[in-house]
């Protein structure tokens, strides 16, 4: 909104940052971070006194987790409003990525507040049905992908050899929806614990927002041998957005978690992370970037398939973090650890920039 506004009048005088992508994308990693830390008490007390009891806590889980009882959820609410806000104010509104990775997140966390709210009305850890969940993710990803299509194209690029892609055809929006809502689902289910999914949302969007800045500079493109997206470059300041509000919520969700991000928040960013990665043609990379949450997602995929032909468990518990708390880890060590693992595999993905 202000972009437009500035170009109104011409840029004139300290109007004329607002031409720079760097500065706004700073400037909504503040605005979405002050955003969130002013709404945050009160956001979190109003939660409070409308759940109750707050989020149900899983019997068959670690018995540390009961002591969390009370917590309200739907924090995420928290988070998507700050983003919002974030986004609306500094992006060019004239930019289809943009519009479609908010579509994503916002649609995203529709679908998670119904299930979290279903969950707290009902005060059990049964929601809305999961079949409903994904048909209505997919639908959300398939309109966000064939939006972005439209501007990029239907070719799949490979990392760590320059110029080589393939092109899928009418398959890619398959392949786009797929991507979204996998790594909706995979982040949705890494939230376990009290900052776990947070920080290394966090890191991904750091790594990604390099990478998107990169896509939309077509010298830095040809340099790097990376695929040139025109108007790619504004979704840095989407993933500022996200950095900014991410740690803004970490303040209220740190150990012992004030709130719960919920359904609303984990589904919502994964989502925006895929539909960033689709953007800009890195959804491969994504999956090293984002590859604790792709370890969180198919310890449980393989957690259910063995279970369902053998009888018998390979994780003492799943998704992977609650195999180690049962192995006696602390929650604060599977955390820490986890964010370590992030950061190492969010330098591996950018690596890939480099090494073709």
């Amino acid at each position: 909104m202000l972009y437009e506004i500035a170009e109104y009048f011409g840029f004139p005088g300290v109007l004329n940052l607002f031409r720079y992508l760097s500065f706004r994308t700073g400037a909504a990693t503040a605005t979405a971070l002050f955003l969130g830390l002013i709404i945050g008490p009160r956001f979190i007390g109003w939660l409070r006194v409308r759940q109750g009891k707050g989020q149900p806590i899983r019997l068959d889980g670690p018995q540390s987790h009961l002591a969390k009882r009370g917590t309200p959820t739907m924090g995420g609410l928290m988070i998507l409003t700050s983003l919002a806000v974030a986004v609306l104010l500094w992006m060019d509104l004239a930019n289809p990525f943009v519009w479609a990775c908010l579509f994503v997140t916002l649609g995203f966390a529709a679908i998670g507040f119904l299930d979290d709210y279903d969950k707290v009305r009902k005060a059990s850890t049964a929601g809305v049905s999961g079949r409903v969940r994904l048909l209505l993710e997919f639908f959300i990803a398939g309109v966000a992908s064939w939006i972005i299509i439209r501007q990029t194209g239907t070719m799949l690029y490979v990392p760590f050899f320059s110029g080589v892609a393939i092109d899928l055809g009418p398959f890619y929006i398959v392949f786009a929806a797929f991507t979204i809502v996998a790594f909706g689902n995979a982040v949705n289910l890494t939230d376990g614990l009290d900052g776990l999914a947070t920080m290394p949302v966090i890191i991904a969007s750091v790594a990604l927002m390099l990478i998107v800045y990169m896509v939309g500079n077509a010298k830095f493109a040809a340099y790097l041998g990376i695929p040139h997206v025109l108007g790619a470059g504004d979704l840095a300041l989407f993933c500022g957005a996200i950095v900014g509000a991410g740690l803004a919520f970490l303040w209220y969700n740190a150990p012992p978690a004030a709130v719960f991000m919920g359904d609303t928040g984990s589904l919502a960013l994964g989502g925006a992370l895929g539909a960033i990665a689709v953007s800009s043609h890195h959804e491969i990379v994504l999956a090293i970037i984002g590859g604790l949450f792709v370890v969180e997602a198919l310890s449980v995929i393989i957690q259910v398939f063995w279970y369902k032909r053998t009888g018998k468990r390979i994780f003492r518990m799943a998704p992977i973090h609650h195999h180690f708390e049962q192995l006696g880890w602390a929650e604060a060590t599977v955390v820490i650890r986890f964010w370590i693992i992030a950061f190492v595999l969010a330098l591996a993905g950018l690596s890939t920039l480099k090494l073709r």
